[in-house]
C-alpha cells in the first residue's frame, strides 16, 4: 500500500503571505493618497476668474490639451508679502511630449496691467498678487495663463530636504553664505540650495546664469519628488509642500496631469531671453525690443497650439 504524499503547504503559504504583502501596501498607499489629498486641499488656492480673456473656452484637461502654468517663486518675510524674485512660464504639450520652460528676468521693464504704468515686471505680485502677475505676464507673453504656483521660497529649502536633497551641475566656482560651490557635480541641501539659485553677483550671466541654477533645482526636486524612494518620506514632503505652495490647480486637475501629461515631463526645453540693459530715472531694467518679445510669443503660441 502507498504511502500518501504529503501535501505541499508551500504555495499557501506564498499566496498568504502574498496577500499580506498586498494588503500592507494598500494601507499604506490608501494613507499616501489620503495624506496627498489634505495636502492638496491647504495647497489650493483660487483666483477670481473661470479662465484666462486669452481663451475662448476653458481648457479640458482630460482631452490633452496643451496648457501655461506661471511659476512665483516669492520672498516672503514677516509683514510683507514680498516680490517674485522668481517667474517661470511652463506650457505643456501632451502630443509634443515636451515642456518649454521660460524664466522672465526679474528686472524686465513692462506695462503692469491693472496699473497703467511700466516698471519691473516683478513688481506685479506685490501690487496686487498672483492676479495682476498673471495678467502682466499675459499681456508681456501674449498667451494665456491657466495655472499658477506660488512658492514660498524661505520655505523652498524645507522642500529640498524634504526629498533628500539634490545634485546640480553648476558652471561656475563661487561662493555665498558661509556655502562653497564647485563648478561641476554639487550635493545640495535645502539651505545650500537656497543659496545657489540666490547668487547672481558674481555670475559673468548675471540674472540669466541664476535662471538656470533655479531650472536645475527646479528639475531636481520633481526628479527626487516623484521617485519610489519619496514615498517613504512622503510626511514631510506634503507638510513641506503645504506650508510652502499654494495653487489654483485642483486636485482632480493635478490627477489629470499626472495621468496624460506624465512623458512631457522628462523632456524640458529651455527658452531664454535676449534684452538689454538700460536705467531709467536711476532704476536698472532689462529692455526686451518688440523683435524678441514677437520671438518669444510665436515659441510660446506655437507650443500651446494656439497658432
Amino acid at each position: 500500500m502507498r504511502e500518501k504524499k504529503k501535501k505541499r503547504t508551500w504555495p499557501k503559504v506564498i499566496f498568504i503571505l502574498l496577500a499580506l504583502v498586498i494588503i500592507a501596501s494598500g494601507g499604506y498607499l490608501f494613507t499616501v493618497y489620503k495624506s496627498f489629498t489634505n495636502t492638496m486641499e491647504t495647497m489650493h488656492q483660487p483666483i477670481d476668474r473661470e479662465k484666462s480673456e486669452k481663451r475662448a473656452e476653458q481648457i479640458t484637461l482630460k482631452e490633452k490639451e496643451p496648457f501655461s502654468v506661471l511659476l512665483l517663486g516669492v520672498d516672503e518675510r514677516e509683514g510683507d508679502k514680498g516680490r517674485s524674485d522668481t517667474m517661470i512660464v511652463l506650457t505643456v504639450n501632451p502630443n509634443d511630449n515636451n515642456i518649454n520652460m521660460l524664466s522672465i528676468p526679474r528686472d524686465t521693464r513692462t506695462e503692469i496691467i491693472g496699473r497703467d504704468f511700466e516698471d519691473k515686471i516683478n513688481h506685479a505680485y506685490a501690487f496686487g498678487n498672483e492676479e495682476m502677475a498673471i495678467a502682466t505676464v499675459e499681456n508681456f507673453l501674449d498667451i494665456p495663463i491657466d495655472y499658477f504656483v506660488r512658492v514660498n521660497m524661505e520655505g523652498f529649502k524645507d522642500i529640498v530636504d524634504a526629498v533628500g536633497g539634490v545634485d546640480v551641475n553648476s558652471s561656475i566656482a563661487f561662493t555665498l553664505d558661509g556655502y562653497q560651490f564647485k563648478q561641476g557635480i554639487n550635493s545640495l541641501d535645502g539651505d545650500e540650495a537656497l543659496s545657489f539659485v540666490r547668487m547672481r553677483k558674481e555670475d559673468p550671466n548675471g540674472d540669466f546664469g541664476r535662471q538656470e541654477r533655479q531650472r536645475q533645482i527646479i528639475q531636481a526636486v520633481i526628479k527626487k519628488g516623484i521617485s519610489f524612494n519619496s514615498l517613504t518620506n512622503f510626511d514631510n514632503i506634503f507638510d513641506a509642500l503645504g506650508k510652502n505652495v499654494r495653487t489654483n490647480l485642483t486636485f482632480n486637475e493635478m490627477k489629470d496631469i499626472q495621468q496624460n501629461y506624465k512623458q512631457a515631463s522628462s523632456h524640458v526645453e529651455q527658452i531664454s531671453i535676449a534684452g538689454s540693459g538700460q536705467t531709467i530715472d536711476g532704476i536698472w531694467y532689462l529692455i526686451v525690443d518688440e523683435q524678441e518679445r514677437t520671438r518669444i510669443q510665436d515659441t510660446l503660441q506655437g507650443h500651446l497650439s494656439l497658432k
